[in-house]
């Protein structure tokens, strides 16, 4: 049976966080004895990803993800629990794990910030000895992905944020990495410029068989690279499967869309809702209901039965919106 390229088991990672009240004498007090606090950003987190796999790391702002990346890439150690990547644990820093992995992170810079970009990724090719005619080739289809050929001779500190990201992603591939982090990889880019890197990542994986965890807050990511993604909140794994199995988890009802004829023109006082129903939304000769997905079946039936529909539908609510509620701490 073939290693899974991550392994992690029953991670944890809590900080030590200095508090102290606010004012001078509270200031000098603190400097004799100081007061820490314990934070538990990661609490057990347990998962394995396979080799070439796309995985979405996804949960709210304090969840735990870049921990778990930076664990995971062993720039932290953390606190119990075990992991591997690529065969290696990845808190030890060996030369030869490092130089089987790459991160990107969306609000960090490897670019030096006023000479060419290719002088950057020489540099680059330097450190990882990679030979001179496979950097070459790995560099020509690189600027190919990204149609970048015109961004090389430009100093970084005039390139805009999209054009940096896409230097930052040719210098994380150069040496060809069997493992891809990416931290926000698409932070503060605009809408086409986050497509362009989505097709970019997507066809990369699909030539090189590079491994991907990605984190990030634009579903949209997500939604485009990741069929299975791991839902991290407060540092503990909600989900782990498809993205379309966290829907049917997080949120146990369907959305019925329902168009009424011209002759059932109705307001919400006209006609009782079924058992399990619940009035979303009302415009017109349009209703949409919120109904148990045990339901379903039997008010589409009586909805059917009962009113002159010309068109009804039966959806899973959005993604968005079952993240939302999630992140929100509800219960969808």
């Amino acid at each position: 049976m073939t290693e899974p390229m991550i392994l992690v088991d029953d991670l944890f990672k809590t900080y030590r966080v200095p508090v102290r009240p606010e004012g001078l004498r509270a200031a000098v007090r603190s400097l004799l004895r100081p007061k820490y606090d314990s934070v538990e950003a990661v609490r057990g987190v347990s998962f394995a990803v396979a080799r070439g796999e796309m995985v979405g790391l996804i949960g709210p702002n304090g969840a735990g993800k870049t921990t778990v990346l930076k664990m995971l890439s062993g720039l932290l150690v953390p606190s119990a629990g075990t992991a591997r990547v690529a065969g290696h644990v990845p808190w030890e820093r060996r030369s030869d794990y490092l130089r089987r992995i790459s991160m990107v992170m969306g609000n960090k810079s490897q670019m030096l910030w006023d000479i060419q970009p290719m002088d950057s990724f020489r540099v680059l090719g330097e450190i990882y000895a990679v030979p001179p005619a496979e950097f070459r080739n790995t560099l020509d289809e690189l600027i190919a992905l990204l149609e970048m050929k015109e961004l090389l001779a430009k100093p970084v500190r005039n390139l805009s944020l999209g054009e940096r990201m896409k230097c930052e992603l040719v210098a994380s591939l150069l040496y060809r990495p069997e493992m891809l982090f990416l931290d926000e990889p698409t932070l503060g880019l605009d809408v086409s410029m986050q497509l362009r890197l989505r097709r970019f990542l997507g066809e990369y994986n699909r030539r090189s068989g590079v491994t991907v965890l990605l984190t990030s807050h634009y579903m949209a990511d997500v939604m485009a690279l990741c069929p299975r993604v791991i839902l991290i909140h407060h540092g503990r794994v909600l989900h782990d499967g498809e993205l379309n199995g966290l829907a049917r988890r997080m949120a146990p009802f369907k959305l019925v869309r329902v168009t009424l004829g011209d002759e059932g023109r109705t307001t919400k006082a006209g006609w009782d809702l079924p058992d399990g129903a619940e009035l979303v939304e009302e415009s017109g000769n349009q209703v949409t209901l919120r109904v148990e997905r045990a339901k379903a079946a039997s008010v589409t039936a009586r909805l059917l039965r009962d009113l002159p529909v010309a068109d009804l539908t039966v959806e899973d609510p959005p993604i968005e919106a079952v993240i939302d509620r999630v992140y929100a701490g509800g219960e969808a």
